[in-house]
């Protein structure tokens, strides 16, 4: 899915997220501590006001407390009106109230591809067993059932830590939880404040999944081991999450029509409550100031708890400036390619051939009478969309269909209802060379930009056109990662000055845990029933990295999540399982560059490495009060920053630089002899005693200094810094290149602690 979000037409009442100032909830009169009944004491006074001013309102629209936020944020959701929120403003403590709003959602190789190998390194058995780290999956649900979850035999007591709780509801039970499944809630007060009730006919009422989604993130980050995993044979493998040992608690907040805010605020919030150590989201909208950014202040208060928090980076690739959760506090992951692929080969009658991808499961075609376009039906039908293609036309033929507007599985569908024998399913040009494997109910194939040009030359120049499709399985081997043309990009949009996505991890055709009461294909008319399904998206590389971040939380403890996510960030790779620099898809099909190369507006600090992270040299550490500061710097007003930091904030004369590790400039095109320097301060947690020396690859039309050029450390957990100049060359001609890209690195014996620089010329 995309990742589109909308603001509730303004009306009488709505949702509103109310956000207080955490110092002065004493201003009511309430019992020391007991936050819920102080904001019942605000609903009462706001009725009463009500009241007074308009007695005939004080039932009609009497204030409904939907939620209580103690943790992520101060303050609480509540369905008002607009007179009702003004007189919240008369409310000591009282900070904003800012309308609810709604976000969409956003592995048996994946482990391998990963490094990660059993009873080695960062699996090693003994240690995991004993980590009881607890990660907590905000999105879709659960189906507990499922072997992923179901088998906990030998897993130990749930830690008596643990505070949260499994939920009744619909179809779900306390005793759906084990040791493995430890936590399940539900959160829907905000969903049916605009959308209804939750229609039980086709939706769980209850933390019980009903897409699937929620069932494939939360066995992707923390799975049990499933001999035999499969879909209908293909990618067959033990699956397993990245962190098998972890206990899982599901948190649902997305329901058929989307995800609402207030509902994630909760969720979050009862997430910190319950005690989770990491926290994956896979959902956001589009990028918006951190103030006004549900996702970013609530993954902010709980960063202020010590949790790690994941986040997808969106689907709105290759476009640039497309990124989702942004905040320097959220690890933000894009998605690419596995080396494993699902091939296949489209013959035309012409001698021509190409390769695809699908998970048709049945036997090829023979080569059979191919049609596209005005020749198949009437108007939309090159987009095979509902209702649009004549059975007299494209029975027993193979249809050409465009890629955009609507699923790809359903095009297949309504090619199948009109009696077509099979579908090539072509990219447009800006979609490159993407190859989305997909469980088509007919013999069906995915087709990039050149061949889909081909193809259709081919239809409109032969008066017999006919093509055939062969389906080859599971082939590994491929050159890999590579950039998936879906995953949003950078620059950040926000902030400019912090480098998003910040890494990149598998999230094209990954297998994981599904429901069995779910098709793979999510269409009505598929009957099909599957344990596991491949699905595509960053909704599925991002809890790759909260799996990969349990893992590291596993074996040091004491790491802050900016701990973490530096040594995942510094020792990301560039360069692909052929020794040469990852590409990227959408190469030569919209992408901003004429290069075919990926770059860290597309995978950050490149794709993770888990082993290498678990033993990363240094780390760049980041404290909550050295975020507000750096928000200082974006000139937030005192009123903007209490929002994020939930109390009011000072902001120092000089804010300092973000201890960010990446670099991430602006200059203004031409420029010269403009000088950017930045501080950044490292902490050794590698060989107690070692000697870094820095190595720059300076981007293109930029000098850069290093001061000092060697760090000396003496003992582990010494911080030592350096300063950075970057000046904009002197004769640098102004260029057509919109960006340069480079990177510093901190060498010493087997470390090599990496720090990508990427300049925007404006």
């Amino acid at each position: 899915m995309g990742a589109t979000t909308s603001s509730y037409a303004t009306v009488e009442r709505q949702i509103y997220v109310v956000h207080m100032d955490r110092t002065k909830i004493s201003s009511l009169d309430h019992s020391p501590g007991d936050t819920r009944k102080w904001h019942e004491a605000v609903m009462d006074t706001i009725t009463e006001l009500s009241a007074q001013d308009d007695e005939e309102e004080q039932e009609a629209t009497a204030p409904q407390l939907l939620y209580v936020y103690e943790n992520a944020i101060t303050g609480f959701a509540a369905n008002l009106s607009t007179k009702q929120v003004e007189l919240l403003r008369n409310v000591d403590g009282f900070v904003s109230a800012t309308p609810d709003d709604m976000f969409s959602l956003h592995t048996t190789h994946s482990p391998k591809f990963l490094g990660l190998q059993n009873g080695k390194g960062l699996w090693n058995g003994s240690k995991l067993a004993s980590a009881d780290i607890v990660i907590g999956v905000v999105d879709t649900g659960i189906w507990p059932e499922h072997p992923s979850f179901s088998q906990d035999a030998s897993m130990p007591p749930v830690p008596s830590r643990w505070k949260g709780a499994c939920e009744k509801g619909t179809k779900f039970l306390p005793s759906n939880c084990n040791k493995k499944l430890i936590g399940a809630r539900a959160f829907f007060k905000g969903y049916e404040a605009v959308a209804g009730r939750v229609n039980e006919t086709v939706d769980y009422r209850s933390a019980r999944d009903s897409q699937g989604h929620g069932t494939h993130t939360a066995s992707t980050a923390a799975g049990a081991f499933v001999d035999d995993a499969s879909l209908f044979g293909m990618a067959k493998g033990s699956a397993s999450g990245m962190m098998y040992s972890a206990r899982i608690a599901a948190y649902k907040v997305c329901w058929l029509t989307g995800c609402v805010g207030s509902d994630i605020l909760a969720a979050v919030d009862q997430a910190v409550a319950d005690g989770v150590d990491v926290l994956s989201l896979s959902m956001g909208s589009f990028s918006r100031p951190y103030y006004s950014d549900i996702i970013a202040i609530a993954s902010f208060g709980a960063v202020q708890h010590g949790i790690f928090v994941s986040c997808s980076a969106g689907n709105s690739g290759p476009s640039e400036s497309t990124v989702a959760n942004v905040a320097p506090w959220i690890m933000t992951v894009a998605a690419s390619y596995l080396d494993r692929s699902f091939p296949t080969t489209v013959k035309l009658g012409n001698g021509l051939a190409f390769k695809g991808a699908s998970l048709y499961s049945g036997k090829p075609t023979s080569m059979l009478p191919l049609v596209y376009g005005d020749s198949s039906g009437s108007k939309g039908v090159e987009y095979c969309i509902d209702g649009s293609l004549s059975p007299d036309i494209v029975r027993g033929k193979i249809v050409v269909c465009e890629r955009r507007l609507g699923s790809r599985t359903g095009k297949g569908e309504q090619v199948k209802l009109a009696g077509g024998a099979g579908m090539l399913l072509v990219n447009a040009e800006d979609q490159g060379e993407e190859l989305f494997a997909d469980p088509h109910l007919l013999p069906a194939t995915s087709l990039g930009a050149k061949a889909a040009k081909a193809i259709k030359d081919y239809v409109s120049s032969d008066k017999k056109p006919t093509a055939s499709i062969d389906f080859e399985g599971t082939v590994y081997g491929y050159p890999a990662p590579v950039t998936a043309a879906f995953s949003s990009r950078g620059p950040n949009p926000i902030a400019p000055d912090v480098i998003k996505p910040d890494v990149t991890a598998p999230g094209m055709n990954i297998l994981a845990a599904w429901p069995p009461t779910v098709s793979p294909t999510r269409l009505k008319s598929d009957k099909r029933s599957v344990e596991f399904n491949i699905i595509s998206g960053t909704s599925m590389s991002c809890p790759h990295v909260s799996g990969l971040a349990a893992l590291l939380k596993s074996v040091h403890r004491d790491w802050s999540p900016s701990a973490i996510k530096s040594a995942l960030m510094t020792t990301a790779y560039m360069l692909n399982n052929k020794f040469t620099p990852i590409k990227d898809a959408a190469a030569g099909g919209g992408s901003s560059s004429s290069s075919d190369l990926a770059t860290p507006f597309a995978f950050g600090s490149g794709h993770v490495n888990p082993e290498r992270a678990s033993d990363p040299g240094l780390i760049y550490d980041i404290g909550t009060e050295d975020y507000l500061n750096y928000l200082c710097s974006l000139n937030y007003t005192s009123s903007q920053m209490a929002l994020v930091a939930r109390r009011s904030f000072t902001c120092p004369l000089q804010p300092g630089d973000l201890n960010y590790p990446s670099f991430a400039l602006l200059f203004d095109n031409g420029a010269q002899n403009i000088t950017l320097t930045y501080k950044r301060t490292v902490t050794n947690v590698g060989a107690p005693r070692a000697r870094y020396v820095v190595v720059v690859k300076e981007p293109e039309g930029v000098s850069v200094r290093v001061e000092p050029k060697v760090l000396k450390f003496n003992k582990l957990g010494q911080k030592l810094s350096y300063k950075v100049t970057f000046v904009a060359a002197v004769g640098r001609k102004t260029t057509s290149n919109a960006y340069s890209f480079g990177s510093l690195v901190w060498l010493f014996d087997k470390y090599a602690v990496t720090s990508p620089i990427a300049v925007t010329w404006q």
